[in-house]
Order: structure tokens, then sequence, then C-alpha cells
């Protein structure tokens, strides 16, 4: 497995592994979509935003989300 590092990825790349890892082989547009569970939220890829910017790794960006769940 390619590394998802943002030093080894381009911004395309991160695009796709952001993309692929939220959706799947979903190819259709999520705007009242529930196909993942979202029930017509929208786009949920917003949060990852920064990795694909290049500015924060996933894990960064995941024990953010994650920290106020954690006891």
């Amino acid at each position: 497995m390619k590394s998802i590092l943002i030093k080894d990825t381009t911004r395309e790349e991160r695009e796709k592994i952001v993309h692929q890892a939220l959706y799947g082989d979903c190819a259709t547009e999520c705007e009242f979509c529930n196909g993942c569970d979202n029930a017509g939220g929208g786009s949920i890829d917003s949060i990852y935003q920064p990795y694909i910017d290049g500015i924060k790794e996933i894990s960064e960006i995941n024990a953010e989300y994650s920290a106020p769940f954690i006891r």
C-alpha cells in the first residue's frame, strides 16, 4: 500500500484518497443522497479539506474530531 502522507502524495491523489475512503465506489453527487447513511446531509468531506490542501495529516484530523468523544 502506498503512503498517504502529505509528503508522499499530490493534491489530486489526496482528493482521490478522501473520496474513496468516504464514499467508496459511489459516483453520485451527495446532494439529497443517503447512500452512505448521511441522510442527505450533503458532502461530509469538508472535514478533510486541510489534508487535501496539504495542511494537516489525516491522523491529525481524525484525532481532533474524535477528541471530544474520548474519555
